[in-house]
């Protein structure tokens, strides 16, 4: 396609006028050579644009600056919130409020390092947010697959090692974990409690444990096919 523009803009603004977030991209030839997102346009020059790759060898070619952690974490926008859970449970560490708003949501990734999970493309062109990623699917189990596809996740899973509600670290149940009401039946299986290190919520593998062990498998399949 050609494209017009007046000036000499960089290649990242151009890039996003055209609806792509910056996040989205992994690499940009101009004329055969790659280049960063900082270099200005000039008349004549040839772009190609590549999505990010997370198995492609790209050898010494200059990639955009972003690439996934080793470990990677997430903070997620308010439509995701059932996301933010299933990701959980999954043991990845992923922060999730629905009253932030943008500008909180940009800082947190950039100053946690945390990749960016939206469903505003806008929100990915904040300059302040370099790793980040735009959630096509609308229903969350099949969001949670796209992720972890995504990021080439599924060997990192953990299951129950996060607290669904708040996201803290689960560890064995100590006496103060089990000083309040707890379900019929939990007390006498003691030995087999784990609680939230963050909010203190008491975890046991009941029928909801296998519940969600069966949808972890089913996942875990998915992401083999």
């Amino acid at each position: 396609m050609t494209h017009s523009f007046l000036g000499t803009p960089s290649v990242k603004d151009r890039i996003e006028a055209l609806g792509v977030p910056h996040t989205e991209v992994e690499l940009v030839l101009v004329n055969g050579e790659p280049v960063d997102f900082t270099y200005l346009l000039r008349d004549g020059d040839r772009i190609s644009v590549y999505p990010r790759f997370e198995s492609l060898d790209l050898g010494t070619l200059r990639r955009s600056p972003a690439e996934t952690p080793a470990d990677p974490r997430f903070v997620l926008d308010g439509h995701l919130g059932r996301l933010a859970r299933y990701l959980r449970m999954a043991g990845f560490d992923s922060l999730y409020r629905n009253d932030s708003d943008d500008a909180e949501l940009a800082r947190v990734s950039a100053e946690e390092r945390r990749i960016l999970l939206t469903r505003d493309r806008g929100l990915l062109k904040r300059k302040e947010v370099v790793n980040g990623y735009f959630v096509r699917e609308s229903d969350p189990r099949r969001q949670l697959v796209e992720v972890l596809r995504r990021f080439d996740l599924r060997g990192r899973i953990a299951p129950f090692e996060r607290c669904m509600l708040c996201n803290g670290a689960i560890v064995p149940a100590q006496q103060e974990h089990l000083a309040g009401p707890l379900p019929p039946g939990a007390r006498e299986r003691r030995a087999g409690l784990n609680a939230c290190a963050g909010c203190g919520r008491v975890y046991w593998a009941g029928s909801h444990y296998q519940e969600m062990a069966r949808f972890i498998d089913e996942v875990r399949a998915e992401l083999s096919r």
